[in-house]
């Protein structure tokens, strides 16, 4: 099954700076000026669409979401290591996104942070052999 995550933003080109600043790649294929479209992981991909993109395949009037409004989901997926999640987040911040919290739990390590349009993501980095009390 693929999945695609599909977000309306200010800037098709400041979206596009920001997540290739994180080292995803761009699948050219199914990017244009009104969209761009990211693999995160196989089969994974996050889709950067113009607001007016997003308006007219949606048949929304109202759009949810911008940098001063809180992301209604979180984006969360694992990393091989600690040091992963945390390069990743350095990336982020370095490109203009807001730095988030850092859990440490037993079990996980996990970081917070925001992209310039104000969706939310969480990498996280299972421990290995931790017991969980979860």
């Amino acid at each position: 099954m693929s999945l695609f995550i599909t977000c309306p933003v200010e800037s098709v080109d400041r979206a596009t700076t920001f997540y290739t600043a994180l080292g995803w790649t761009l699948n050219a294929d199914m990017s244009d000026h009104n969209v761009s479209c990211f693999a995160i992981a196989p089969d994974q991909y996050v889709m950067l669409g113009s607001r007016e993109m997003y308006a007219a395949v949606g048949g929304v009037e109202d759009l949810v979401g911008g940098p001063d409004t809180p992301s209604k989901v979180t984006v969360s997926f694992d990393l091989g290591s600690r040091e992963a999640v945390d390069d990743l987040v350095a990336r982020a911040g370095a490109a203009g996104g807001r730095i988030g919290d850092t859990d440490d739990y037993p079990f996980m390590y996990q970081r917070q942070f925001d992209d310039p349009d104000g969706y939310h993501y969480s990498p996280f980095w299972m421990k290995p052999d931790a017991e969980s009390d979860v």
